[in-house]
């Protein structure tokens, strides 16, 4: 019997210390250097040849402070790039103030995957099914970058430019995702279709919240993942039910409409008719646990 093995392939490995160390390699280097926060998504890519092989690897478990999680009645939520995917779905804090962050972190990989992997990374690396996208989107949430110039933040709404494509320069670090606290009274889920739940990506993914008083609907945001080169709001889906009485048959007008902001594809996980039949369910199934009495 033949046996093939398949090494990694070389780079130099950098550990800095502080942050100003890490961009100070990355503005040298840009297109040759990698990032490492987890590494769940890079070290695969990197044994499958997914990728260019980069000439340096920085490892940013180093650098203390970037696996914050913290919580401020005023300022809201900061997620560092170090903080993992377990310790998100494991936080009281997110239990009790963002219930539709602690479903996405909750099934996201396996436990092994959620203990390494880093919540930031998971929106890094823009896969159209991530996980922590949709619910991210329906939070308003902020992605601040650091630069060789300069800091910047960037609504998550302008992260994502395509499949596996952000607005990140290749100088570029995030160094926090802020979600502002959440308005009195909104309530938040996130809903995935995978054949094994976490171990799985997504098929469909929808986050909802909502606000609603004497059941007239104050405000709502949906967003949906793998069901678009990237993950997307539905706004005409929330117009239809903003300032109006919610009801089953509008729920359903919503839910309905959600399918129209979509382009999902045909490939070996789901049709793009399944995917379409799905979208109406799941987004008709959170509205309706949202708007729930």
């Amino acid at each position: 019997m033949t046996v093939f093995y398949r090494r990694l392939p070389r780079f130099e490995y950098l550990i800095p210390k502080t942050l100003e160390e890490a961009l100070s390699v990355l503005k040298n280097q840009k297109e040759s250097a990698k990032v490492f926060a987890g590494g769940t998504d890079l070290i695969p890519q990197l044994k499958r040849r997914e990728i260019h092989t980069p000439k340096i690897v920085i490892d940013l478990k180093g650098i203390s402070g970037l696996d914050k999680l913290a919580y401020d009645e005023n300022t809201g939520l900061s997620i560092g790039p170090l903080t993992t995917i377990n310790t998100v779905a494991e936080s009281p804090i997110i239990q009790q103030h963002f219930p539709s962050l602690f479903h996405a972190a909750s099934s996201i990989g396996s436990p092994q995957v959620r203990n390494r992997g880093t919540f930031a990374g998971n929106i890094c690396t823009a896969v159209p099914s991530a996980d922590s996208a949709p619910a991210l989107l329906t939070l308003d949430a902020t992605i601040k970058i650091s630069g060789p110039k300069k800091e910047r933040a960037v609504p998550i709404t302008q992260f994502f430019t395509g499949p596996r494509t952000t607005i990140l320069m290749p100088d570029e670090i995030v160094i926090e995702i802020s979600v502002p606290k959440p308005k009195p009274g909104s309530r938040g889920i996130y809903l995935k279709l995978s054949p094994r739940h976490s171990m799985d990506l997504a098929i469909v993914g929808v986050a909802a919240s909502g606000i609603s008083e004497n059941g007239i609907c104050k405000d709502v945001k949906i967003a949906l993942g793998a069901v678009a080169p990237t993950p997307i709001r539905a706004p005409m889906a929330e117009e239809i039910l903003k300032g109006q009485r919610i009801t089953s048959n509008l729920i359903d007008e919503a839910a309905r409409n959600a399918i129209t902001q979509c382009s999902p594809i045909d490939d070996h996980r789901a049709s793009q008719e399944y995917r379409c039949d799905m979208i109406y369910a799941m987004t008709r199934r959170a509205l309706t646990q949202v708007f729930a009495q």
